[in-house]
């Protein structure tokens, strides 16, 4: 039972911390507060031929922000629910934009999924995180919370790999064409972070589980032989007697 209890109670720190960092880059680009602003998937600069477009220009959660001088996020423009990553859309033009971007959707479906599958995960996450509740009391509460818990690092691995995928590949686009651009350092390691966070939690909610399954099947076991044993016992006595009687 101690056991349980301090495995549950590790796996909702852990699941928490997850979830934390879950919000801080689904925030970047909607508040204007620290650490929110230094966060960004991918920043393009040098791109000043680029008609409408910031220079240099950072693609966040809720928008496309500039950079400030303090290094920070700035002169963000309106916050979009999912903005997608698509030059051509974000800029309203085609004019000097890479042409790995012109007349395909591909970078499109890859962003928009992936800020999809981090709101899924985020659902999951903070379901399981009131699930985990349950887990300090009792084995089925651990399973449920492991379960969910799972589901929400599945749903985050998807976001992370699709916005490993468009990041990486629109900064190779950009640089291909005599641009400077660089992934954001910080939005990466929460969100690869928060996948390590449930990866954790989901492990520590089924240890939590299996432990307690493991000490009442030994003590079920116990009690069967220890019941056997009598019963054994029981039976050569009343042998006996029934021998001594016709003796």
């Amino acid at each position: 039972m101690a056991t349980r209890l301090i495995l549950s109670l590790l796996a909702l720190i852990i699941l928490a911390g997850g979830i934390l960092l879950q919000f801080l880059v689904i925030l970047s680009g909607g508040v204007n507060g620290n650490p929110e602003d230094q966060l960004y998937f991918l920043e393009a600069s040098n791109i000043g031929n680029i008609p409408k477009a910031r220079n240099p220009s950072r693609w966040t959660f809720f928008a496309i922000c500039g950079v400030g001088a303090n290094g920070h996020n700035a002169n963000c423009g309106a916050p979009v629910p999912a903005l997608p990553f698509d030059p051509p859309r974000n800029f309203h033009t085609q004019q000097n934009v890479p042409h790995q971007f012109i007349g395909t959707h591909h970078y499109y479906y890859l962003s928009r999924f992936m800020f999809a599958f981090y709101l899924m995960s985020l659902f999951f996450s903070a379901a399981a995180l009131f699930t985990g509740l349950l887990a300090l009391c009792s084995r089925l509460g651990g399973y449920l919370s492991g379960l969910t818990t799972g589901v929400a690092l599945f749903f985050q691995t998807l976001a992370a790999a699709l916005m490993t995928a468009w990041t990486v590949q629109g900064r190779n686009a950009f640089r291909s064409n005599g641009h400077s651009a660089k992934l954001g350092v910080k939005a990466y390691a929460f969100t690869w972070t928060a996948v390590a966070c449930f990866l954790i939690s989901t492990i520590l909610f089924c240890c939590g589980g299996a432990i307690g399954r493991d000490k009442s099947g030994v003590s079920r076991k116990r009690s069967t032989k220890s019941a056997h044993s009598r019963g054994s016992f029981l039976d050569t006595e009343s042998q006996r007697r029934v021998k001594d009687d016709y003796s």
